[in-house]
């Protein structure tokens, strides 16, 4: 009988990581089992079954999983032997801590191992209110859009990310506030990688993040940033999920976009932008558009005029970013942070053009809080060899 009990339950296992492991985007997703992030209340409940046990414990685990981090018998009523068999099914706690930075601003920067060998970075940054905080996360393990000036893109691109993978870092940055009395109010997915790319997985993850079944972050407090991948972005409209879409813009014109970000051959600037007026339209809430500023590149007046004119009537609100400095480009250019006067002026003439304009504080600048810095500086054997 427990030989029976063993092969009932790794039968059940494979079962639903097969399932929810189709979430990604193709065989390029790790198969490997991460932990009860991977799973929805559906596919634990069966397992529970598989188990002896009553499936209807299934929510209770995956909300006590979600508050705690731990797979274990915890929630309200749960039989003891329980425990037991989710620790033998689930035996990672999470997604383990690689490398730990931590800014003198607050920031907290993780590089998280993966089950193969490969690590991701998440980010945590304090909010202006004492209690809160904000997460980035990844949805893909580097980056196949080169954005120059981006530290991920040097390390080219090896797989999408799992919805559990993603998951696991939601709840690790959730742990890391609450270490800091803080709460995690919001996340945005801006982290390595192109969510768009990867979106049934990011989809799935966001349904347990932000559902009030599992997370219960809230739908509206879900950031998706995009380099302006326009049929991603109509395909996350027609999703329904109501949340905020950031469109990394860079550039008013076509040809310095593209000079930046080389998916900007593909897409012109002008179907971005309609795209996020379709996503507008459908969600009723402003369209961010991130501009990194760039000194001599595209931090000039005419630039900051082009683009007034680009957002004029669209009633989308402006990010502007300060740059941390990653060293050369891909194309050999060192590029610079803008200085404080020249922010200054490009947000106030684009003010002048009615457009809603915020000037974003720089944040972790005394570690390597730049996208992709820390993974580059501690990539392992397996994310050198890995393919590109």
């Amino acid at each position: 009988m427990v030989l029976l009990a063993f092969w009932i339950s790794r039968a059940c296992v494979t079962r639903w990581f097969s399932a929810s492991l189709t979430e990604g985007s193709g065989s390029n997703v790790s198969r490997v089992p991460v932990s009860l992030a991977d799973l929805e209340p559906d596919a634990l409940a069966s397992c529970l079954e598989a188990w002896g046990f009553n499936g209807r414990h299934a929510g209770r685990i995956l909300r006590a999983h979600y508050r705690t981090g731990a797979a274990d018998s915890s929630a309200h009523r749960l039989p003891e032997r329980l425990g037991d068999r989710l620790r033998e099914a689930f035996p990672s706690p999470g997604l383990p801590v690689v490398r730990r930075q931590v800014a003198t601003d607050g920031t907290v920067k993780l590089l998280l191992g993966l089950k193969d060998g490969r690590t991701v970075e998440s980010v945590l940054m304090p909010d202006f209110r004492a209690d809160r905080a904000a997460g980035c996360l990844s949805s893909q393990v580097g980056c196949a859009m080169g954005c120059d000036f981006c530290a991920t893109a040097r390390s080219g691109f090896d797989r999408d990310l799992a919805a559990g993978e993603i998951v696991e870092q939601f709840l690790a940055l959730r742990r890391e506030a609450a270490g800091a009395g803080r709460e995690l109010k919001t996340v945005v997915f801006m982290g390595m990688g192109e969510p768009l790319l990867n979106l049934p997985a990011v989809l799935a993850a966001i349904g347990r993040i932000a559902g009030n079944h599992l997370g219960g972050l809230g739908w509206r407090q879900v950031t998706v940033s995009t380099v302006g991948i326009v049929p991603g972005m109509d395909a996350l409209t027609e999703s329904g999920l109501n949340v905020q879409l950031a469109v990394s813009l860079h550039a008013p014109d076509d040809v310095t976009r593209a000079r930046l970000l080389p998916m900007g051959r593909r897409y012109r600037i002008e179907a971005i932008l309609a795209a996020a007026d379709r996503f507008q339209a459908a969600r009723r809430h402003p369209v961010v558009i991130q501009y990194c500023l760039l000194r001599d590149v595209n931090d000039g007046i005419h630039h900051a005029e082009s683009l007034g004119n680009l957002l004029r009537g669209r009633r989308m609100h402006l990010n502007l970013l300060p740059y941390h400095p990653t060293g050369p480009g891909l194309q050999g250019v060192p590029y610079r942070s803008s200085t404080a006067e020249a922010m200054a002026l490009f947000a106030a003439t684009v003010r002048r053009q009615g457009i809603v304009t915020h000037v974003r504080r720089s944040r972790g600048c005394d570690i390597d809080a730049a996208c992709g810095q820390l993974r580059r500086q501690t990539a392992g054997p397996a994310e050198v060899a890995a393919p590109k």
